[in-house]
């Protein structure tokens, strides 16, 4: 008998601890993040996603393109949904390209959060760290303050189909057509912010066409470097003023041996961390509390404005303070 109540007890104890141990393992929901490249940029991007999945019980994974390929990065959602994610959490490319693959995820029941594009067709949300407006005048302000009010400048974005770049660089030209006359922007914005080579070249072009180039503006990621590098060839690295959004790590030597002046850019972690966060409420059926008076916890209170989620916090490197980020 003893044996008998023993056997039951031990049964009972052993099922006991498989049901805590799964119910302890299950996560709530499966997402993903999905960057346009794989890049320095994007590491806290993944880093505060997962961090994010860890303290909502939700399992996040990364999925990059090797480049900035538009197709690549909408096979890559595609692929996702086919495999049954809870959400999406998107930096596109290109908005466009974008629209029938999110169309698809919400049709099924994905929710789709973007980063980098306001006003993204088909997206449930899209979330910003930055006010996008403030932030490319900003740039033209640091422009001004390093090497003055007057002079040829060039601005750089990712491709012209990115709305965010597309945005701060129109910001940035509105604003110094207003403010400041004596700053002439050469021809139109040059789409070749995300790749590191073509940024050096059409740096070495402009260099040779405008030889008394004063200053490169560059949104996306390589763009900075790219043209830093060009400055170091030309041994312009005193004469030219460049100011990029790309990170700290990837821009410090360049920012040490003054080849690039300034990176204003915003941690793309802290976004992840919000779109996980914007994501799990809305699965958890709380769309309806994103709104006014929302509260992301470490990150503040957003503005909304529609489909947007709006922060204001831009963070400003130079050759000072750039050791002190680790992304």
């Amino acid at each position: 008998m003893k044996r008998i109540i023993s056997g039951l007890l031990m049964i009972l104890l052993v099922g006991a601890c498989l049901f805590a141990g799964g119910k302890s393992e299950k996560t709530a929901y499966t997402m993903v993040t999905i960057p346009k490249l794989k890049a320095a940029w994007f590491e806290p991007y993944d880093a505060d996603a997962r961090k994010a999945g860890k303290e909502f019980n939700i399992e996040v994974y990364m999925q990059a393109p090797a480049a900035a390929d538009e197709a690549q990065q909408v096979r890559i959602i595609e692929d996702a949904v086919n495999q049954g994610v809870n959400a999406v959490l998107v930096v596109p490319n290109d908005a466009n390209s974008c629209i029938p693959a999110f169309k698809r995820a919400r049709e099924k029941g994905v929710v789709v959060l973007t980063h980098e594009s306001p006003n993204q067709p088909e997206a449930d949300f899209d979330i910003e760290m930055i006010d996008n407006v403030k932030f490319g005048e900003r740039t033209i302000e640091e422009l001004v303050r390093l090497s003055g009010d007057s002079g040829k400048y060039a601005i750089y974005v990712g491709s012209l189909t990115v709305p965010a770049h597309n945005i701060w660089a129109d910001a940035a030209i509105a604003l110094a057509k207003k403010k400041y006359p004596k700053l002439v922007m050469v021809d139109s914005k040059f789409p070749v912010a995300e790749d590191r080579n073509a940024s050096r070249q059409k740096t070495m072009e402009l260099l040779t066409v405008y030889p008394d180039l004063k200053g490169i503006i560059a949104f996306g990621s390589q763009g900075a470097p790219g043209a830093g590098q060009a400055a170091r060839e030309k041994g312009l690295t005193d004469k030219l003023c460049i100011i990029g959004t790309t990170s700290p790590l990837e821009i410090a030597p360049f920012l040490k041996d003054g080849s690039v002046d300034l990176a204003v850019l915003w941690s793309s972690g802290d976004a992840s961390y919000a779109m996980v966060y914007i994501a799990k409420m809305i699965l958890d059926g709380k769309r309806d509390e994103i709104k006014t008076g929302l509260e992301i916890p470490g990150l503040g209170k957003p503005v909304i404005n529609g489909m947007n989620i709006l922060f204001d916090n831009p963070l400003i490197v130079d050759k000072n303070n750039c050791d002190k980020y680790n992304f």
